[in-house]
């Protein structure tokens, strides 16, 4: 009896473990939705026919850019976030449109505990000292006081697009201290690089949810870092559009998305 029961209580387990799997496998738990490319931004590729309330319908956290590259995206919580040039951040409306984002639905793995001044060197090492393996996606994110953290937004361009190095150039930067928000974005691996942005892109948005950016730089004094997984990537690429003539393969693709994304960018990329 006492062997039945426990082949029985085993085979209990078993099942429930494979249900959990396949309902996180299911409600995207464990997978990216990302919109189009960074390739395509960085072909001027700036106009897109999804919705936030499309991108949303897929996760409840991540990042991107709006048509026209009028801000930056940042989603938290199942909330989406427009910050722009100003360094201003304001509630993005459902029927606003994007031309490139990628969402996942945030469940912490582990998180890192930051208790003495640490810059972004530091807290990204500390991350790429415990995750599971550099060629897997991570959704990270860093919520803190922040002694200093520098970002940029770009401002909203017009047609001709031109391309997103170009587009960067005129970018405005805001410079934040003794600041309390959170840094929401992905770690990605090498081998992603032009369809996503390989290593860290991190977006920040404050705790009053009124300013925030592209993060280039940062000092946290205190903080939780928060790492949720993903081993699956769904690519979902526009139909039609700007996206079907767009030059996808240049040379020098690396170089022109740390000079696009920020010269720091590829610093914590292993």
């Amino acid at each position: 009896m006492t062997t039945r029961t426990s082949a029985y209580d085993h085979f209990k387990h078993w099942a429930a473990t494979l249900l959990e799997h396949q309902r996180d496998s299911a409600d995207g738990a464990d997978e990216v939705y990302q919109f189009s490319t960074i390739g395509a931004l960085l072909d001027g590729v700036y106009d897109g026919d999804v919705t936030v309330a499309d991108i949303l319908r897929h996760g409840d956290f991540g990042l991107g850019t709006f048509n026209h590259l009028d801000g930056e995206m940042v989603i938290l919580d199942g909330v989406c976030y427009r910050l722009r040039a100003d360094g201003t951040a304001t509630r993005a409306a459902s029927t606003d449109r994007t031309p490139f984002a990628a969402v996942t639905r945030f469940r912490t793995d582990f998180d890192i505990h930051i208790c003495n001044t640490a810059n972004r060197s530091q807290v990204l090492g500390a991350v790429d000292r415990q995750i599971e393996s550099v060629n897997l996606i991570y959704g990270i994110r860093i919520s803190g006081r922040f002694r200093e953290l520098h970002t940029r937004t770009v401002m909203e361009q017009h047609r001709p697009y031109p391309p997103l190095t170009e587009a960067t150039g005129g970018q405005a930067e805001t410079r934040f201290t003794d600041v309390s928000g959170v840094l929401v974005g992905f770690r990605t691996p090498q081998f992603q690089q032009g369809i996503s942005v390989a290593g860290y892109h991190l977006h920040f948005l404050n705790t009053d949810r009124t300013g925030g950016g592209h993060v280039l730089d940062f000092t946290v004094d205190e903080g939780v870092v928060a790492v949720s997984g993903a081993s699956q990537l769904h690519l979902s690429l526009p139909t039609s559009g700007a996206f079907l003539d767009a030059s996808l393969s240049g040379d020098h693709l690396s170089e022109q998305i740390n000079a696009a994304e920020g010269a720091r960018n590829g610093e914590d990329s292993r």
